[in-house]
């Protein structure tokens, strides 16, 4: 692993003259601070780097709002999008007074996590692999005030745009048949290429690209599995790399997860498993070839998925792909290969370390370090307490019958009941001191605000609706 020591004889070999230190809030977004590099030194990765932590969403008040910035030196990288070489270092947030970690920073969290994972001897690493499904579109406008509010997209390859003069060969994916066409119905090969070579120059492991099932350029890229926290890191550079290619390409990206009506969302599918001393622990002679701990840990996410879904569905915007009967699961099933269940099994390979869990609901717009803890912490729970997830479902779940349907539990229908869900049902969570009391408290406070917000403005279509009474 790199050290102080390692990063420095980077920046000589690089001749690098500024350094960027990142780190994350709470909804999710990553934030910079950049300095010439001749203020990092050895000291700095015990000394830190002072910051305003007051202004940074669901954060520290004004009067405590000093932070130090801990430099990680495991997470350097030589950034591949500007003009002066600059090093970029993920950072751990530390309070000045005490010198412990902040309670409110995301990647703590997930460290933590690990932490009480390894105490209870159960398993030590915890693997979790996400394909986060994104849109690549040519311009969006939006704004909303007092008396307007609207938002429009262009999308070259947008299916709504075939009318159009302008760059227009005929070549677009028909709604919700976008799924691995070949060029030139699929107009973005070069540029998910671009990413994907881009990803692998910063170190990350890309398994596959490919157009996904919407028009407007949806588009998905698969990392290889890494541990929890790892992960995490993983997701942030991936969103940072694939937002800034498609800018140089003067495209842009969004990771809203139902930004286009009638055509399907975007998702994070999250893979899961447990290993133990080099050993995976999914793998066993049960239902699909899992063992009773992965059954039990999917008990665990079925169980306290109304919970989970306001921190992997974290915006009202989430609940607009989470509809019954259209492109996400929103019942809380399991089964081998059906993927209109919310747990899958996937069953490419019969190798042991292959065997897995596939969670659904989770969407792209989740902070990573938080949806990997608390996805983990509702399966230890499971696991914990022996939660049978019943029966599977390999039937088609949107086939049921509405008393067939009726047995089976559900994800919330808005982010106004997952809130309320979790308000109810987080003691798992606290397990460990991995989440608090205080940090939920904050979250869930932050996250009503935009329920409050949406609330409040009316919508567009109401005046089609309402407009005439």
């Amino acid at each position: 692993m790199a050290d102080a020591k390692t990063v420095l004889e980077f920046v000589k070999q690089h001749e690098i003259k500024m350094l960027d230190l990142r780190f994350t809030d709470l909804p999710g977004l990553q934030h910079h601070i950049s300095y010439p590099i001749g203020q990092l030194s050895e000291e700095s990765f015990h000394e830190g780097f002072g910051m305003d932590g007051s202004s940074i969403r669901g954060w520290s008040a004004i009067h405590e709002s000093d932070m130090l910035l801990i430099p990680d030196p495991t997470t350097y990288l030589l950034d591949p999008f500007t003009e002066v070489p600059t090093l970029v270092m993920l950072c751990d947030v530390v309070d000045p007074v005490t010198k412990q970690r902040y309670d409110r920073d995301p990647r703590y969290i997930a460290k933590k996590a690990e932490l009480y994972l390894a105490s209870t001897t159960l398993a030590d690493t915890a693997y979790f692999g996400a394909a986060a499904e994104f849109f690549i579109f040519d311009n969006v406008r939006f704004d909303q005030r007092e008396q307007h509010g609207f938002y429009f997209i262009d999308a070259e390859e947008g299916r709504w745009n075939s009318g159009r003069e302008e760059s227009n060969l005929g070549y677009r994916p028909r709604f919700k048949e976008g799924y691995f066409p070949v060029p030139p119905t699929d107009h973005y090969q070069d540029l998910r290429t671009e990413m994907v070579m881009t990803m692998q120059e910063c170190g990350l492991q890309v398994e596959c690209h490919h157009h996904e099932v919407a028009t407007g350029g949806q588009t998905e890229i698969d990392l290889k599995y890494d541990s929890l926290a790892r992960s995490a890191d993983h997701v942030m550079l991936f969103k940072y790399i694939v937002k800034n290619v498609a800018n140089q390409y003067g495209k842009t990206v969004t990771f809203m997860p139902k930004p286009i009506f009638q055509d399907n969302g975007s998702g994070m599918h999250t893979h899961q498993s447990l290993w133990k001393e080099g050993q995976p622990l999914f793998a066993g002679d049960g239902y699909a070839g899992i063992s009773p701990m992965a059954l039990w840990y999917i008990g665990g996410l079925i169980k306290h998925g109304p919970a989970l879904a306001a921190i992997i569905a974290p915006t009202t915007n989430s609940y607009k792909r989470l509809i019954p009967g259209l492109d996400a699961p929103v019942n809380l099933a399991y089964s081998r290969r059906n993927r209109s269940a919310a747990c899958r099994i996937p069953m490419y390979s019969a190798a042991p370390k292959a065997k897995r869990v596939e969670f659904r609901p989770p969407d792209p717009s989740c902070n990573p370090y938080l949806a990997f803890a608390a996805m983990m912490m509702a399966g230890l729970d499971g696991i914990q307490n022996k939660i049978d997830p019943g029966r599977p479902m390999d039937k088609d779940v949107y086939d049921l019958t509405p008393e067939e349907l009726a047995k089976v539990s559900s994800m919330p229908p808005s982010l106004e009941d997952a809130l309320d869900a979790l308000e109810k049902d987080h003691l798992f969570l606290l397990q460990g001191d991995v989440f608090t009391e205080e940090l939920l408290s904050a979250y869930i406070d932050y996250k009503r605000t935009e329920v409050d917000a949406i609330r409040l403005r009316p919508h567009p279509f109401e005046f089609a609706l309402y407009y005439d009474i």
